[in-house]
């Protein structure tokens, strides 16, 4: 086992708690955990779900594995719909379910509604309070200046029961946990709350961009939740920074700002500053943004934003927006339960491996292998526990939660890198199940990313790279194909790549992709690979479009595979040109080097 104890000293005494609070869990996993799943199971011990397999007062791991069958979110709908139309007897939790908490709905299909509890606020908080001091062993003096964030609400629906539906950060952002948050000086935003609160995220975006530029001196750290949001956030300034220069110029906000309470809180924040609307028509009506940020925000010592998973695509972007300044992905967490935190956090975007908190819910972990068949109840699975794990290895991602989801399969597909004491760390590999395919081939979301960074090294010598993409499997058409939408970003339109320099990029796409894809296109139950060239904006419009119908903009992340008709007609209607690849990948009964670790 390789583990690391390397935190660096506090630096404070409130910084001293936290890191020793990390310390005493990480240090106790397997304890921590018993207590834990006892705690859970003592107290959801008379719900009708858990009395469905007679644990009879149990509450040892033993038993719990024995009897309580792994599920999905297909299993608990029968028992969430009671719920959400109003049914108030103990069916997953004995404490009183607070609110649903929506997915995204753009990682594998529907919105989901994941039960809450009001408790479970504690438990967010309690992981938020652990980042800022992990933050200031590896980054000084982030309590002398603010942190410009993008930060969002949704609006909320509610359920025929008459149960709250929302994201969790929206969750998050209207409860009194931050809302009345104390002051801590780590922990500054120069976004007043009543810009963050705003419903309409049009208004919300401009307000908080004007004080992110009123405040442009003090800024040391620029983020979002995900790059996605960030790079949403750089396109706006773009579009309007002639606006934001005339109401910094005459101290007077935009009209179009119409909501009582931001105009309120900027009338307290916008005064004339004829010298600062100044500079940012200088810098803003440059022809290049490179470097945008940095030149804007000078003092900004990193970017805090999600960049792993299928937000890697955006990391030459947003370096090349920031001058190359570091990324942190500080923290892991989802609808279903918020899991740990990531104790290097200016590693490399490629290096980033997150800390299970054992506290934060029981934790188990199914062996990854693609080729293995699907669960079933009839023939439950022997999970591996959170102190268990073996370095090196996959395995997908089950929780056990206060809230009364019980052994329930997140979709998410993790990779042990190491441990810090007796707790592993992991690398989030991809979600489950988001593939591409049209005959005997799988490609996932994984696959599908490498062999487009491989496609896009050929680009290079031409000063472009892909900006965004999705994809779709097209059997309109016999053999079907795969078809990759490109948003491409050019640095010099008279040095843009050719036909035959995209042409090349498809075949290396189908080069790159694993060994059942290349013996069936050779096969010919596969097309020849194409990819779409749209217009810039493309995807913006396509967030737009998936805001409009109820999409987060907090969690909003771009779909690698779709399907649904609007979006595939929005994405053609915008196409330029269009590639297909010109040859054979390579295959033969004889594996390449790399295609045993794929098969």
């Amino acid at each position: 086992m390789a583990v690391d104890s390397t935190l660096p000293s506090a630096v404070s005494e409130n910084d001293a708690k936290a890191l020793g609070f990390i310390e005493e869990m990480t240090a106790n996993v397997d304890s921590v955990q018993e207590r834990i799943l006892g705690e859970i199971l003592s107290r959801n011990a008379q719900t009708e779900y858990l009395k469905r397999f007679n644990l009879n007062g149990a509450t040892d791991r033993e038993t719990f594995k024995s009897k309580v069958p792994v599920v999905t979110y297909e299993d608990l709908q029968p028992e969430i719909q009671r719920i959400a139309n109003g049914d108030k007897s103990p069916i997953l939790s004995s404490h009183p379910i607070s609110e649903f908490l929506t997915s995204s709905g753009t990682s594998a299909g529907e919105r989901k509604l994941m039960p809450t509890i009001h408790e479970e606020l504690d438990r967010r908080q309690l992981l938020y309070s652990l980042l800022m001091p992990v933050m200031n062993l590896y980054v000084p003096g982030l309590d002398k200046g603010k942190g410009l964030y993008f930060l969002f609400i949704k609006a909320e629906t509610k359920t025929p029961g008459g149960l709250v539906a929302r994201p969790v950060l929206t969750s998050y952002y209207k409860s009194q946990h931050f809302k009345n948050r104390p002051h801590d000086p780590f922990n500054v935003y120069t976004s007043p709350n009543q810009t963050i609160l705003c419903p309409d995220s049009i208004q919300s975006m401009y307000a908080q961009m004007l004080c992110g530029l009123i405040m442009r001196e003090e800024v040391l750290r620029v983020g979002a939740i995900f790059a996605s949001g960030l790079l949403k956030a750089i396109r706006f300034l773009q579009v309007n920074w002639k606006q934001f220069a005339h109401d910094i110029e005459t101290g007077t906000l935009n009209p179009k700002v119409t909501d009582p309470s931001v105009r309120e809180c900027m009338s307290k924040v916008l005064k004339p500053n004829p010298e600062l609307a100044v500079f940012i028509t200088k810098e803003c009506s440059e022809e290049k943004w490179e470097s945008i940020i940095t030149r804007i925000w000078p003092n900004t010592k990193y970017l805090d934003v999600i960049v792993t998973g299928a937000m890697a695509q955006y990391i030459p972007t947003l370096e090349y927006y920031s001058g190359g300044l570091p990324m942190a992905c500080t923290m892991y967490a989802s609808s279903e339960c918020y899991f740990g935190l990531n104790l290097k956090p200016m590693c490399e975007p490629s290096e980033v491996s997150y800390t299970i908190m054992p506290n934060m819910a029981y934790f188990e972990f199914l062996p990854h292998e693609s080729s293995a068949p699907e669960l079933s109840r009839d023939s439950p699975p022997r999970l591996v526990d959170l102190a268990d794990l073996e370095i090196g290895k996959e395995y997908e991602l089950i929780v056990t939660t206060y809230a009364g989801l019980c052994r329930y399969r997140v979709g998410d597909i993790l990779r042990v890198t190491g441990f810090y004491n007796a707790a592993p760390q992991f690398r989030f590999i991809r979600r489950k199940n988001v593939l591409l395919s049209i005959d005997f081939d799988k490609t996932d979301e994984s696959e599908l990313q490498q062999a487009i960074e491989n496609a896009s090294i050929l680009l290079k010598e031409y000063n472009t790279s892909v900006v965004e993409y999705t994809s779709y499997a097209d059997t309109e058409d016999i053999p079907g194909h795969y078809v990759i939408y490109w948003e491409l970003f050019v640095k010099d339109a008279a040095n843009a790549p050719t036909e035959e320099v995209l042409s090349r990029c498809c075949f290396e796409m189908e080069e790159s992709l694993n060994v059942v894809y290349r013996q069936c296109r050779v096969a010919d139950s596969i097309g020849p690979l194409e990819i779409r060239v749209v217009i810039n904006g493309t995807f913006e419009e396509l967030m737009d479009y998936a805001i409009s119908r109820g999409a987060s903009i907090n969690q909003y992340k771009v779909p690698r595979c779709v399907s649904f008709t609007p979006i595939m007609e929005l994405l053609d209607s915008r196409v330029v040109s269009k590639h297909f690849s010109p040859a054979l990948p390579h295959w033969s009964p004889e594996p390449r080097s790399h295609d045993a670790i794929i098969a």
